[in-house]
């Protein structure tokens, strides 16, 4: 099979029939990212999710960054309240805030909420954690100010079982299970009252609003994601970052299986989130293994989850052998290209894989491509921000 014959150049047009080859129209299609930080890629993602609002009808954009950060995103372009400056250093985790392909989609999304009675929607999907986790206040607080009584504790109570927030932010217990707070008698008590809470929101549901509902769900999860976390970030057994990576990638399927709810959504993410297989990360002298959170909403979304993998061909100065799947593809005539996974898995089945030379960049995997519904390829990823 020619290699042609798989690709096509990507544009609106291309994007539109890949939506169609489906089974179905997805709910969720995820836009996976190879590396962070390639400025080609965040512009052509921007380029599709245009396409997606005026001509697929998404309404929704989630990115790999914090939930909760991410409400100021979203009420940013809905009200256009604030500065644009401020938003993007209080909306995103991660570093994303200083992307300008980032700072161009919500300047775009808030400028089309203007313009438009149909509003678009911004989403965070990652939890509130790096290496370490954030304090479960915002989540915990936030839920129980939206219900109403008998409450399993007060304001004050919870204040003071919370205690400071420098105790559940302490980054060295990424690396030191001693330093943890996640097994104290504190936290141990704040894991019954967050059950609890999530209890009752259930049998209050009928009173709040629409948007108080949404709310009160996303800090009902996070809230009891995020404990759970902890504690097991306190753990010293051989087995804690399998634990904590598999723990993060289900609190993100969460938060993406709320966005469907809203859908159809573009989700731009990791590959290593988004796909369908299970995630492989070297750490340290470990070998991590887990379901990413594409795997675990795909279980429950089936056709309505899709998934388009990047790969780029030159990256930096790191340029991939003839016989990769990226060395392969680096031969097509276009500088960006939308392939057919299936069809290139079939083309190419004596792929070897490709070492990279960043570390920030995550091959392709040759014996996983019939797992993603297609690919986006550059054929030059050069614009990158140094990592590390």
């Amino acid at each position: 099979m020619d290699i042609k014959d798989t690709a096509r150049a990507l544009d609106g047009a291309g994007i539109s029939a890949f939506l169609r080859s489906l089974p179905t129209q997805p709910l969720l299609l995820g836009l996976g990212e190879a590396r962070h930080f390639v400025a080609e890629l965040g512009e052509l993602r921007n380029e599709i999710f245009r396409h997606l609002v005026d001509h697929e009808g998404y309404r929704s954009f989630a990115i790999e960054s914090d939930c909760l950060m991410g409400l100021a995103v979203d009420d940013y372009i809905a009200t256009g309240e604030g500065t644009l400056d401020d938003v993007m250093e209080r909306g995103f985790s991660h570093d994303f805030g200083t992307s300008p392909a980032n700072r161009e989609l919500v300047r775009w999304m808030r400028a089309h909420n203007e313009e438009h009675d149909e509003k678009l929607r911004f989403f965070g999907i990652d939890a509130p954690v790096e290496y370490w986790a954030a304090s479960p206040r915002e989540a915990l607080t936030g839920l129980h100010a939206l219900l109403d009584g008998p409450l399993p504790c007060s304001g004050e109570t919870l204040d003071t079982l919370l205690g400071p927030d420098e105790r559940w932010s302490n980054q060295a217990a990424a690396m030191d299970p001693s330093q943890s707070i996640g097994r104290s008698a504190e936290a141990l008590r704040l894991r019954v009252i967050a059950d609890d809470l999530v209890a009752l929101l259930d049998t209050q549901l009928p009173r709040l609003g629409a948007e108080d509902r949404e709310r009160a769900a996303l800090y009902g999860r996070t809230a009891v994601g995020l404990l759970r976390y902890h504690y097991w970030m306190a753990d010293d057994s051989p087995s804690r970052w399998t634990r904590l990576s598999a723990l993060r990638d289900a609190m993100m399927a969460a938060n993406l299986r709320a966005v469907a709810e809203r859908g159809p959504a573009l989700v731009f993410s990791s590959n290593l989130h988004l796909q369908r297989n299970k995630s492989l990360m070297p750490f340290g002298d470990q070998r991590l293994e887990w379901w990413s959170a594409g795997a675990i909403a795909a279980t429950h979304l089936g056709d309505q989850y899709a998934f388009l993998a990047s790969a780029f061909g030159t990256v930096g100065d790191d340029t991939p052998s003839p016989d990769t799947v990226e060395g392969i593809l680096s031969t097509l005539p276009w500088d960006q290209s939308l392939i057919d996974a299936g069809r290139l898995a079939e083309a190419v089945p004596q792929a070897a894989p490709r070492v990279s030379q960043d570390f920030a960049y995550f091959p392709l995997d040759p014996a996983q491509l019939h797992r993603a519904d297609g690919l986006v390829f550059l054929k030059q990823a050069v614009r990158l921000k140094k990592l590390g």
